[in-house]
């Protein structure tokens, strides 16, 4: 068996140009701070930046800083993230700049597996796997969605939208969030589609303008392997792991 790519996924990573993500905030409330020998951070009092979506790994771009900061626009690689810090590698920073004037933060996401499905949803299914990703999943209900800690998912939103770790020596893994879901239909999961952050309501792809990954369940030699593959409405299931290699060749 082997993970089937949708056309658009494919051609997003052979040629797809860097975007701006929906990770974003404009706020007065945002600071920098020079920490000279120790990292840089950006600092905001509302404590907007886990809901606005930014996640460690993201590259930043800051504008609105009239001060001391004025030139300082990146794009920033995030090393940490809190609701009240971003931090950043020391020397990003030009200067400290206190929180006087409209300050935006954008992520910018490029072409890998790990931008292009950043906050995105797992959606698992009984029956046979379509042909290709680009087909329509048939009317089709999930049994359950797979989201962070089973939390609400929307397309168009971060909150709750699954991501990937840095990938190793060719092996891309979800992230240290608990991917999870509370089942709504008993059955038996037979296969499964990850969907990135846009509306995709899994019908046909003529166009080819979703990014799609299919892939089949089972107990063993699957895509994704269960303990148990038959699922019961009510309960809760969790993935402990998921990962996508790139082969050598």
């Amino acid at each position: 068996m082997a993970l089937k790519y949708s056309t658009c996924l494919r051609n997003m990573q052979q040629s797809r140009a860097v975007t701006r993500h929906i990770a974003a905030i404009t706020a007065t409330t945002i600071a920098a701070v020079d920490g000279a020998g120790s990292s840089d951070t950006f600092t905001d009092s509302g404590n907007g930046f886990i809901t606005a979506g930014f996640s460690v790994g993201d590259s930043v771009l800051v504008y609105g800083f009239t001060g001391a900061n004025l030139g300082s626009h990146g794009p920033f690689v995030l090393t940490g993230v809190a609701a009240g810090v971003l931090t950043v590698a020391t020397g990003s920073i030009i200067a400290s700049d206190g929180a006087t004037e409209p300050v935006t933060i954008v992520a910018l996401v490029g072409g890998s597996l790990r931008d292009i499905f950043k906050d995105g949803v797992l959606k698992i299914y009984n029956g046979t796997q379509p042909a290709s990703p680009d087909n329509s999943i048939g009317g089709a209900t999930p049994l359950v969605v797979i989201s962070v800690a089973s939390g609400a998912f929307a397309s168009g939103a971060v909150a709750n939208g699954l991501e990937f770790g840095t990938a190793v020596l060719g092996v891309i893994t979800k992230n240290a969030d608990v991917w999870s879901g509370v089942i709504a239909s008993s059955g038996v999961a037979g296969w499964y589609r990850k969907y990135a952050n846009p509306t995709d309501a899994g019908a046909a792809d003529t166009t080819y303008i979703y990014p799609r990954i299919d892939g089949t369940i089972g107990t063993s030699g699957r895509e994704l392997n269960m303990t148990n593959t038959t699922l019961t409405a009510g309960a809760t299931i969790t993935i402990d792991t998921f990962e996508i290699t790139l082969p050598e060749s």
